[in-house]
């Protein structure tokens, strides 16, 4: 059974709103402690421009271990903005574990990167400097296909099509979340 909507609304026991950045994770983990030091459901409030991709899948895991080790549920309210690394930590709820206020917008994108690669001395250790670089973008691919596969479980989207959207900076409002099965209910 799920919290009521004040609850869900106006209590929540962690609220992150904000850039996702190294703050963020200590912040997150010190008000993570004392929900699991006690007896409530976890209950979130989100609200973010976006920020660390790492931080937010750091994040992400720290809510799923909740979930399967205390026994409890973990709920969260997207208000206002979601976009982003957001979408990461959102995505770690359950779909029938997820709201948005009325005005929230969600903003799911491919991950960015900028980087430059400095090739300089012989042949082979140049091919491995691009080897190397190449693997770390195939990772970080796999991830975001893994984080995407987890946003649209249980909804009427299927990864290629949240993946055809993010190519091109998806926005969507809560409505259009709704319609696409991606959360459970518009908080009013």
């Amino acid at each position: 059974m799920q919290p009521d909507r004040d609850n869900l609304l106006f209590k929540p026991n962690i609220s992150l709103n904000g850039l996702i950045d190294e703050k963020t994770l200590p912040f997150f983990l010190d008000r993570l402690q004392i929900v699991r030091d006690g007896t409530d459901e976890l209950v979130m409030e989100l609200n973010t421009q976006g920020g660390g991709a790492d931080i937010a899948r750091r994040i992400a895991l720290e809510i799923r271990l909740f979930g399967q080790h205390s026994g409890r549920r973990a709920y969260c309210v997207g208000k206002t903005n979601v976009f982003s690394a957001g979408i990461t930590i959102l995505a770690a709820f359950p779909k029938d574990c997820r709201f948005l206020t009325e005005d929230a917008v969600l903003l799911i994108h491919e991950r960015r990167l900028q980087d430059s690669v400095q090739l300089s001395g012989p042949i082979k250790s140049c091919l491995q400097i691009v080897r190397e670089q190449l693997a770390m973008l195939e990772s970080a691919e796999q991830l975001e296909m893994e984080g995407f596969r987890e946003f649209v479980e249980g909804s009427n989207m299927t990864v290629e099509q949240l993946f055809e959207e993010a190519k091109k900076s998806w926005y969507l409002t809560a409505e259009e979340a709704m319609r696409h099965s991606l959360i459970a209910e518009i908080l009013r």
